[in-house]
């Protein structure tokens, strides 16, 4: 599709492409808090349909809080709770869940009244579709997320729980691409300008999608409750037991040193990809949009190694840490408009 034939798009469906990317953007960072605030667990069914009304009365809070009660998390880390300690994480995830909800409703509903009056059609109708289809299978996702900390050992799986944030960034990504593709034509580009930054972009693109992951894992495990040093982790560059867990391919993972010592070396080698990118971006001939972007990218990527480092010494302060998680989020953006930019037709070579 050229960007002639995209333009033609009404701006009302661009307009609500650009508010379900912003819809996505705040469940991520509401569901970062939700896990700060270990309020995942409080709800201990899925009813997707007729979970919309919260406890309304004494008798149905008394219902809920028992229900948690017969569940690990309360045995085990919240013995002693009290009635208002948990209205306070149930309305957490409560608020988490109607989130979801609500951008269902918010795709599903102007989808199909585009699909009606035609202002959607063809290729973008399929896509959009896919989208739906992907939309449902994140919902289920978080539903198997929350399943597996009902169980003995009273914590969601970070395998599952890096799923479910991954198939989130992704929809955001697909939704920016579309519409990237609608509102900008990538500004000319020599083929020697597009070969200068390439590289440094792919490599800065990967390592930020590795390193927002690699937080899913810290997450998960609440590692960033330990070693609250840095650069040093226990007086030590490198840490002590970071192959402490066999087979040795589940450290990475699974290993409370080892993940949040790989999140500290991806981050600051997504940051220097990133100012490499700015640096190599400088001395090429690039579009202004592309100039900005990556001057952008540049400044986040500055930005965001320091509100890791601040919430990891200051011990996960929830405010922070959501902050953080945002600013992983806006980077990769800038860098998927960074690409976005570099499909513009080739020049000559000079």
């Amino acid at each position: 599709m050229t960007f002639e034939q995209a333009r033609q798009t009404p701006k009302s469906v661009i307009v609500w492409l650009v508010v379900m990317i912003a819809m996505i953007f705040a469940m991520v960072v509401i569901g970062g808090v939700t896990r700060l605030t270990q309020s995942g667990l409080s709800m201990v069914d899925w009813r997707p349909l007729m979970g919309i009304v919260p406890p309304l009365g004494t008798a149905q809070w008394e219902a809920a809080f028992a229900a948690y009660k017969a569940y690990p998390e309360y045995q085990a880390l919240n013995t002693g709770m009290t009635l208002s300690d948990f209205k306070a994480i149930f309305l957490m995830e409560y608020a988490h869940r109607m989130w979801g909800r609500l951008i269902g409703m918010v795709f599903i509903l102007p989808y199909l009244w585009f699909m009606i009056r035609g202002s959607v059609r063809g290729g973008l109708a399929l896509k959009l579709g896919g989208l739906l289809a992907l939309g449902a299978a994140q919902g289920v996702m978080g539903w198997v997320m929350v399943k597996s900390g009902l169980v003995d050992d009273p914590s969601v799986s970070p395998y599952r729980l890096a799923a479910h944030l991954a198939l989130a960034v992704v929809l955001a990504a697909i939704l920016l691409w579309m519409v990237l593709n609608r509102t900008s034509a990538p500004a000319p580009i020599t083929r020697i300008a597009a070969k200068r930054v390439t590289g440094a972009l792919h490599t800065a693109l990967m390592l930020g999608a590795i390193t927002l992951l690699s937080g899913a894992f810290v997450a998960g495990l609440d590692a960033g409750m330990t070693f609250n040093t840095f650069p040093l982790m226990d007086g030590r560059l490198v840490p002590e037991g970071l192959l402490a867990l066999s087979p040795v391919w589940r450290n990475p993972f699974e290993n409370v040193a080892m993940v949040q010592f790989d999140h500290r070396v991806l981050g600051i080698l997504t940051m220097a990809a990133v100012l490499w990118l700015w640096l190599r971006g400088r001395g090429a001939a690039l579009g202004p949009r592309a100039r900005l972007a990556v001057n952008l990218a540049a400044v986040a990527a500055l930005v965001q190694p320091g509100l890791g480092i601040a919430t990891l010494l200051l011990v996960v302060p929830v405010p922070l840490a959501a902050a953080h998680q945002a600013g992983a989020l806006v980077l990769l953006g800038l860098l998927v408009w960074i690409l976005h930019e570099l499909k513009a037709p080739r020049g000559r070579l000079d």
